[in-house]
């Protein structure tokens, strides 16, 4: 792979939470032209009902709201935090391509 090839390749990272021996995570995708795609969030059945999905959705949105970065949502769980937080609509966008 070349230096120019490398260079637009995507990052997939991970917002984790350990909890009792378990990690829930939102997982999503980073770009170079400032894009951040949130693709999925799994929570454990042990830990569910304890509010960290929406924690993780609210940590994703923070680090695209700090780092300037437009959001393309695909996860269900984000977007209905979304829909309960309407000051972060400006955060969402499709690429042109």
């Amino acid at each position: 792979m070349d230096k120019k090839t490398a260079a637009a390749k995507n990052t997939m990272s991970r917002i984790e939470i350990d909890q009792d021996g378990q990690t829930a995570y939102l997982q999503f995708e980073l770009d170079n032209s400032g894009w951040m795609t949130i693709w999925h969030t799994e929570v454990p059945e042990p830990l569910r009902g304890r509010g960290l999905a929406t924690e993780l959705a609210k940590a994703a949105f923070d680090y695209a709201k700090t780092n300037d970065l437009r959001v393309d949502v695909i996860c269900p769980l984000a977007l209905h935090y979304l829909e309960q937080h309407p000051d972060l609509k400006p955060l969402i966008g499709k690429p042109a391509r």
